[in-house]
């Protein structure tokens, strides 16, 4: 029998400010509307499956406070209030916060709300400008879209109220906008007692994670980094261990209290290991632990294939003991990255053809197969057309239907198969079996040396070695609380060369903000130092139309500097978002044309391009090129007179008269790039690239 055991992972930041009570980001309210219930509230539809949910305590918390109607959240403020009171601060806040959607999925499902994009971007961006469109309807429009956009499908379709705001669209009242309102925390009200339903019933297995999501090895012992990745620049080291014991006894406590039951499980932040870590989570009472195959691979020293990835294992040291299951890595990113550019239908197939490949040479030898899907419950279904709700029903009710399938949570499945022995866990986390996203890096150091001075802090004034009065208790009670936040995997997320964001530098202050409240809990002065930004720089997206005509000779080769002089440019930001796994295969791509033709060159990332297919959309013709030894050929031609070249760049021309684009007249086009039968990247990730192909234009 194939198990399938899935194990959603829901987490956000801790975003608010202790000292202040106010909420320095909205996501974890935005996501609590469609992610946090809906992906549990959807298994009631498929009482046959059994999954087990991962909740960060730090989030449930959160979930709670605006359930309660508690929460200080500046942008459900600005989103609530009368249009026609919005000060120019107001519309500047308003218009740079709601549009943090994906355009496709999000923005533009709601025509008025894609109209309200467009105007946004025609404004540059800029509140002044975009002031001149942006009257009270307007607004009024956009504050309540920008709200509906995350409801869960539920509600969409099924709650008369909100149905009513979907299918009226635009010119809202007051009264619209209130009922956004009332219902957002009317959802919120409901996730908690979704787990719980479902939880008492047996249907799904709850799970934790530390308190406030730190990388528990680090927090042992930082210099642990130094082992996955030898000669590695770390900061001073920090080891608190008591701090991981801390964070995991809360989290423990949390979850036995509002949830009904104290966890087994144990999903450590980012799937971060050490044998130090499982010593900890062993004596705090947990039974099993999950992280990534990469680390089953370190581990045994060698790469784990499916064989060991499909069977859990039972770590022991000093009469400790713990299970261990190991994700499997690639299927897991298939869901969050590959999938939502896909039908439900033949995504679903695809998932379940691979799994059963994959186990066919484990039943054969008599056994059955564990099957660790684990990833991100929250940030991948924006993406998904109708947040991943077709492609979940796809797959639910062919998981249910199949009799050599079972879903069973976590401690289901360790029940029904034995555990191999393992004696030791080599320490690192799902990403590359290695902490480098989060220590290693000039900003990350430099995030754990301000850790690490306000930790001493702390401790001085916790042994009343500090000068002045002594502390008072409740007061080192908040500063310890601001080292847990601080203690948080997230912020350094963000730091380093790894991911980005448009909110990196509210992250960043966000981070400082939580040190320098240790400082002012403990009655000292924060440091000078915490006053400037950790962040050094940003990447973004370029694009760039063309200056110039463009004449290549379509070589593979950049024979010369000028060919290329008038292109467009697009150029991908590399670093990954709130999702890490994404795969980037075009560094950048120059396109521009003579009038007559569209040149195309691709300069790609490094990595082998054997069997992957190009698929160009030109107006409304499509071309395919394959790669394949160190060659690319026409598989599909929108048009006769295509030429193509492959050595170190790629180049294409098209004759635009075969593509339905006269001379001088504008062009759209988008690609995508195939490996296997799966999308794996997409310029532009959303909507059309368009030029001009008049070269008076240019001129002018």
């Amino acid at each position: 029998m194939v198990c399938l055991c899935f194990l959603w992972h829901m987490h956000q930041p801790f975003y608010k400010n202790l000292i202040t009570g106010e909420y320095r980001l909205p996501w974890t309210r935005l996501h609590a509307l469609k992610d946090y219930y809906g992906m549990v509230r959807i298994l009631e539809e498929f009482p046959d499956m059994r999954q087990t949910f991962n909740l960060v305590p730090s989030m449930m918390v959160q979930v709670d406070e605006y359930a309660r109607g508690v929460a200080a959240d500046p942008f459900l403020q600005c989103a609530l209030k009368p249009a026609e009171e919005l000060s120019e601060a107001d519309v500047a806040f308003l218009l740079n916060n709601s549009f943090h959607a994906n355009p496709e999925r999000l923005i533009y499902r709601y025509p008025r709300y894609g109209e309200l994009h467009d105007a946004w971007q025609a404004s540059h961006a800029d509140a002044g400008r975009a002031r001149r469109f942006f009257g009270p309807r307007a607004l009024r429009d956009l504050q309540v879209l920008s709200q509906v956009a995350w409801f869960d499908e539920e509600f969409l379709t099924g709650d008369p109220g909100v149905r009513a705001l979907v299918e009226k669209g635009r010119d809202f009242t007051s009264e619209d906008q209130a009922l956004a309102g009332r219902k957002q925390r009317e959802i919120m009200g409901l996730v908690l007692p979704a787990y719980r339903r479902l939880a008492a019933a047996g249907q799904i297995e709850i799970s934790t994670t530390p308190y406030y999501h730190p990388i528990l090895p680090l927090l042992c012992d930082s210099d642990i980094a130094g082992v996955s990745r030898p000669g590695a620049t770390l900061p001073s080291r920090f080891r608190h261990p008591e701090d991981a014991r801390r964070q995991l006894e809360m989290a423990r406590d949390f979850i036995s209290q509002d949830l009904g039951a104290a966890p087994a499980g144990l999903w450590p932040s980012e799937g971060s290991v050490s044998d130090e870590a499982f010593t900890l989570a062993a004596e705090c009472g947990f039974r099993w632990a999950a992280t990534d195959n990469g680390v089953l691979g370190r581990t045994l020293g060698r790469v784990a294939g499916v064989e060991e990835t499909y069977r859990p294992y039972q770590w022991s040291q000093n009469g400790r003991a713990l299970h261990v299951i190991f994700r499997d890595h690639f299927l897991s990113d298939l869901i969050g990255f590959v999938y939502s550019k896909m039908g439900a239908a033949e995504a679903a197939a695809d998932f379940l053809d691979r799994i059963r490949h994959n186990c066919h040479s484990i039943l054969a030898s008599g056994r059955d197969a564990l099957v660790p899907i684990i990833l991100d419950g929250e940030n991948a279904w924006e993406h998904f057309e109708q947040n991943g709700r077709p492609f979940l029903r796809e797959l639910y009710g062919r998981i249910s239907r199949d009799p050599e399938m079972t879903s069973c949570t976590v401690s289901e499945a360790l029940v029904r198969i034995p555990s191999q022995p393992l004696d030791h866990i080599f320490p690192g986390s799902w990403i590359n079996a290695n902490f480098d996203v989060w220590i290693g890096a000039e900003e990350d150091n430099q995030a754990w040396e301000h850790l690490h001075n306000a930790r001493k802090a702390y401790e001085a004034a916790a042994a009343a070695a500090a000068p002045g009065p002594a502390v008072p208790p409740e007061s080192l009670a908040l500063a310890y609380e601001e080292i847990l936040i601080a203690e948080g995997s997230d912020w350094c997320w963000w730091y380093g060369p790894e991911h980005n964001t448009f909110q990196r530098a509210d992250f960043d202050r966000l981070y400082r903000d939580h040190l320098a409240n240790v400082y002012r809990a403990l009655g000292l002065s924060p440091p000078e130092e915490l006053s400037r930004p950790i962040l050094k720089s940003a990447v973004q997206t370029i694009y760039r139309q063309p200056s110039g005509l463009v004449r290549a000779v379509i070589d593979g080769e950049v024979s010369s500097y000028f060919e290329w002089l008038g292109a467009g440019l697009y150029r991908t930001d590399e670093r990954s978002g709130s999702m890490h796994g994404g795969r980037f295969l075009v560094r950048e791509l120059r396109f521009g044309s003579d009038g007559e033709r569209l040149y195309l060159r691709f300069d790609f990332t490094g990595q082998d391009l054997a069997g992957t297919e190009i698929r160009l959309h030109v107006q409304d013709a499509l071309a395919r090129f394959r790669f394949a030894q160190g060659a690319v050929r026409v598989v599909e031609a929108a048009a006769s007179g295509i030429e193509c070249q492959y050595r170190n760049v790629l180049e294409i021309a098209m004759p635009l008269d075969g593509l339905g684009a006269g001379s001088g007249a504008p062009v759209r086009f988008q690609l995508s790039l195939w490996q296997d039968g799966l999308p794996m990247d997409a310029i532009p990730p959303y909507g059309w690239l368009a030029i001009s192909t008049s070269p008076g234009d240019w001129e002018a």
